[in-house]
């Protein structure tokens, strides 16, 4: 098995050397010396690989990478409004979640919810901006807060009207919309792409948009982003309008009012899939009065007021060939079955989760077994049942590891909510474990952390198999020189990744947070971590013992972060290893103070509390809107607090006792409108 791995290891490493050069030579020279079919051969075999092996960690969907990111020839330009990604509902209750906590949010709001729905194309994102009707600005989507400058590229498609003859168009009006390749359109070229979305996205990323003019590229608008002055009522007028306009829209497309109306229209759109001549994934629903849409607003990475609901997973029989063990970046522990190639859904699998220990012993998955495999929401693979009229009478039950692939031993924790022992076995060692340090490394360069082009998932396991990297702060030190001599790299793209770095060595408090990877503390965790202590300086606070005894008591009042987040934050900084990594990161980095949302907002400076029910909002809104005018919202009150808002519903009598002891004003639900002006 050695001279196999090792031999497999040699040929993957080849066909990566070659297919850097190979992007070197298309992207940069613009001079290739394959045909695409070639280099596409070459890349299918990658992707083999890596969904084959263990030791090929995973880094995403490769076949539709086409050669390299596009920002070596296009010029960046901020988004005027960040481009968020959707949520995803995968079945009725999923979608009834969905709609609970948009009426929750919304607690006053009687009158009946519509929601649009739209068919989700696979295809490539694009924004146009056009000032006065005429066609100014087109990017791409990049990394959701800046895109590259592709008008002349976008302009070639004839959907998308380079004029709007029109009266009361607004001065401003962003209009979003999915790039695509039609199914037969696509037959003429499938011998140079992969897919269809492959074609669109390499067509896109062409350097002389003469060439982009050749290729049947189509745009289908679905949504907007700065409109200014907004006339738009409704997604459903939106739409309209803009189809008026000379935009093609979706004809797919229906407002419904219930479940039972998403259901219906979602099976009957599932039903036409195959038929139509465009690849869809699934419906998005938004809510379609706009004013709505605004109130409900966005979290950190999606909107509240729209959902991508996928379309049922397609199942395929495989047969378990062995059980892998990975380890991720919080020392999770999960076992993965590799399983005979099969196709589901037109992709190769052969990789499936299988999630945790518990979920191996009640299913009863053994090596050997017959499995069904789905793909849910058509990304990840995981396995559905065992067919165990199939299984051989040798079979042995599958004994989950005790230890991590460090060697040390696993612990199941108990959930300080429940407590009850969680079902994922972890490795609790941080940065003493190598597996984990290496995932840690993953997730700082990542798109919502660091966010550094040039240092992908890949690129991580190389250097960090040539022992150039091992914690964060080797990524702000790198060795450029003898990165150069490795095979793949040259002056240019040694240059782009020296700018990448230096980009992100400077960083705002609440991302940096985020990034060194604490368990427990997403994006909006961070956001609230970082509002409470506002600079680095009072965060490295969290090192000393003593100090942070009673900083986690302060953090324990805010709204939003309860004992989960502190006892992860505890044992995070408990660590004497993970420490002495953090602070060697911020010796390397310029970290900014949390940018305040609204400093010379109504409640700039001030903390609030809510209690009892409010009759025109839920709290959750009240919560936002506190926020989005400077406030800072706690969960417990004590001295620090400076406003408590009583709602008319129910209030908790203790605590307004308490307060007026403290001599905190209180506001009444009343008030509390008057301060908004509602």
């Amino acid at each position: 098995m050695n001279k196999e791995k090792n031999n497999l290891i040699k040929e993957y490493e080849k066909k990566i050397k070659l297919i850097k050069k190979y992007n070197r030579q298309y992207y940069e020279k613009d001079s290739p010396s394959i045909t695409d079919s070639e280099y596409d051969k070459i890349k299918e075999r990658l992707v083999f690989l890596e969904n084959e092996y263990k030791f090929f960690k995973k880094k995403g969907s490769v076949q539709n990478i086409v050669g390299s990111p596009p920002s070596k020839k296009f010029k960046k330009i901020k988004h005027k409004k960040a481009m968020l990604s959707l949520s995803n509902a995968f079945g009725k209750e999923d979608m009834n979640d969905f709609l609970k906590k948009i009426k929750n949010f919304l607690k006053s709001y009687d009158s009946t919810i519509d929601f649009f729905s739209e068919p989700k194309i696979d295809g490539i994102s694009a924004t146009l901006i056009y000032e006065n009707g005429l066609l100014k600005t087109g990017l791409s989507r990049g990394d959701g807060e800046t895109g590259e400058d592709i008008l002349n590229n976008l302009k070639t498609i004839s959907q998308i009207p380079k004029k709007i003859d029109a009266k009361q168009i607004p001065k401003i009006l962003e209009i979003r919309g999915e790039v695509y390749i039609g199914k037969k359109d696509f037959e003429t070229l499938k011998e140079n792409f992969a897919n269809p979305r492959n074609a669109a996205g390499g067509s896109l990323r062409q350097k002389f948009s003469e060439e982009t003019a050749k290729i049947p590229l189509q745009f289908f608008a679905h949504g907007f982003g700065i409109v200014e002055p907004m006339i738009f009522k409704t997604q459903s007028e939106f739409l309209e309008k803009i189809n008026q306009w000379g935009f093609s829209t979706n004809p797919h497309s229906k407002l419904v009012k219930n479940l039972n109306e998403i259901e219906n229209h979602h099976k009957k759109i599932e039903s036409l899939r195959a038929s139509l001549d465009y690849d869809i994934d699934g419906l998005v629903y938004k809510v379609n009065n706009i004013e709505l849409q605004s109130r409900l607003g966005n979290t950190s990475s999606s909107p509240r007021w729209a959902t991508a609901y996928k379309f049922s997973s397609e199942k395929a029989t495989t047969k378990i060939k062995d059980i892998a063990i990975q380890v991720g970046r919080t020392g999770a522990i999960t076992p993965v079955a590799k399983v005979q190639p099969v196709t589901v859904g037109g992709v190769v699998v052969s990789n499936a989760t299988l999630h945790n220990e518990d979920e191996i012993n009640r299913k009863d998955i053994r090596i050997g077994d017959t499995v069904v495999i789905q793909r849910a929401g058509d990304v990840i693979p995981q396995v559905v049942s065992v067919d165990k009229t199939k299984r051989d009478t040798s079979s042995k039950k599958y004994i989950f590891p005790e230890k991590c692939l460090c060697g040390y031993k696993t612990r199941k924790e108990i959930n300080v909510v429940t407590k009850k022992e969680d079902a994922v076995r972890r490795c609790l060692r941080g940065y003493d474990c190598d597996y984990t340090a290496k995932e840690k490394l993953k997730h700082i360069v990542s798109k919502e952390a660091f966010n550094i082009d040039g240092l992908g998932k890949k690129v991580i396991e190389q250097l960090w198999n040539l022992k150039i990297i091992k914690f964060p702060a080797d990524i702000f030190n790198l060795d450029y020189n003898q990165i150069l001599k490795l095979e793949g790299w040259g002056s240019l793209s040694i240059q782009n990744l020296k700018n990448a770095v230096k980009k992100a060595s400077s960083i705002f408090l609440d991302k940096f947070i985020y990034s060194v990877g604490i368990r427990h503390i997403g994006q909006e965790n961070a956001k609230i971590i970082g509002n409470f202590f506002i600079s680095i300086d009072n965060f490295s606070n969290l090192f000393n013992p003593l100090k942070r005894e009673k900083l986690l008591n302060n953090l324990n009042e805010l709204d939003g972060i309860g004992n989960t987040q502190i006892l992860s934050i505890n044992n995070f900084f408990a660590n004497q290893k993970n420490v002495e990594v953090i602070k060697a990161l911020i010796g390397v980095l310029q970290i900014k103070n949390f940018k305040i949302i609204n400093k010379k907002g109504k409640f700039s400076s001030k903390s609030l509390m809510f209690t009892g029910g409010f009759e025109k909002m839920s709290r959750s809104e009240a919560k936002s809107l506190a926020e989005e005018h400077g406030g800072k919202v706690l969960g417990n009150i004590s001295k620090k607090l400076d406003i408590l808002v009583v709602g008319n519903v129910k209030p908790t009598k203790k605590k307004i006792e308490k307060a007026k002891g403290l001599k905190i004003k209180i506001v009444s639900e009343e008030e509390w409108y008057d301060f908004l002006n509602i």
